[in-house]
């Protein structure tokens, strides 16, 4: 596999954990810079310019959630938290804060690796292409959501998660599907990266983000693109990551996908 290239900054007052990270990184072909307190790391974060954050979150001085806010207020820049408190509500409380993703102590360098590359790989430019959902358009080439003649800024995380969708406005996606095409997940991960990330884009594209017309759920399944693809799912549409003889056979899921159509055409969708 190639070498990757790109910056990233390590927040976290562990330093042996630091170092090891930065042997693991500089190995893979990065720039490793290091910060070991909360309320420096703005500052580093502004002096380093990194193409990823590699964020704690327990720090002394500012917490992990607070830093994540301050560079999300100013940055699109990737964030992945590096958390020893997987099973509790902080993990969601970072995902609000503005991370892009998680990844739990202890962990294996390749995860951590694997982790960085999906972020860094997300910053390609893509070919030109412009996609509409409902009022919302998207410049895939440009990166540039627009509502109308409004400009939306929305993390590249963000514009990744309504491209997917936007480009196969016919398919509803489950959650596990989304982890594995925008995330780069190969196995089974948390899914409430998905169910926040929603949230969070919704909030941004919807003009009710609690009556959703562009991003809608269809329940018991997962998320598809709304406006022109209501019409476009029809009622062949079916999940992607559901089996098609599933689909035919009136499972579970099958009825959840069928239900989308008329989630759509009332743009009426529950929160996540």
């Amino acid at each position: 596999m190639a070498a990757m290239r790109g910056r990233v900054l390590v927040v976290d007052d562990d330093t042996a954990l630091a170092e090891m990270i930065g042997i693991v990184l500089r190995g893979e072909g990065l720039d490793v810079d290091f910060c070991a307190d909360g309320s420096a790391a703005l500052a580093a974060f502004r002096e380093t310019r990194p193409d990823v954050v590699l964020l704690d979150l327990m720090l002394p001085g500012t917490d992990g959630i607070e830093v994540c806010r301050q560079i999300r207020a100013e940055s699109g820049v990737p964030v992945v938290m590096l958390t020893a408190r997987a099973d509790t509500g902080d993990v969601v409380l970072g995902l609000e804060s503005g991370a892009d993703d998680y990844v739990p102590k202890p962990f294996k360098p390749k995860e951590l690796v694997a982790r960085v590359r999906a972020r860094l790989r997300r910053t390609e430019a893509p070919e030109p292409e412009v996609l509409r959902i409902g009022p919302v358009t998207i410049d895939a080439a440009g990166h540039e959501v627009r509502r109308g003649d409004e400009v939306v800024q929305l993390t590249p995380l963000e514009f990744d998660l309504l491209l997917a969708l936007a480009r196969r406005p016919w398919q509803v996606f489950t959650r596990e599907v989304l982890l594995e095409q925008v995330w780069g997940y190969r196995h089974a991960a948390d899914t409430r990266l998905v169910n926040v990330h929603v949230q969070r884009l919704r909030s941004k594209v919807e003009r009710d983000p609690e009556h959703p017309e562009v991003v809608l759920t269809v329940r018991g399944v997962g998320y598809r693109a709304g406006g022109s693809g209501a019409a476009a799912a029809g009622p062949g549409a079916r999940a992607e990551g559901v089996p098609a003889e599933s689909a035919a056979a009136g499972s579970p899921a099958a009825g959840g996908a069928a239900a989308g159509g008329a989630v759509a055409g009332g743009a009426a969708a529950d929160g996540a």
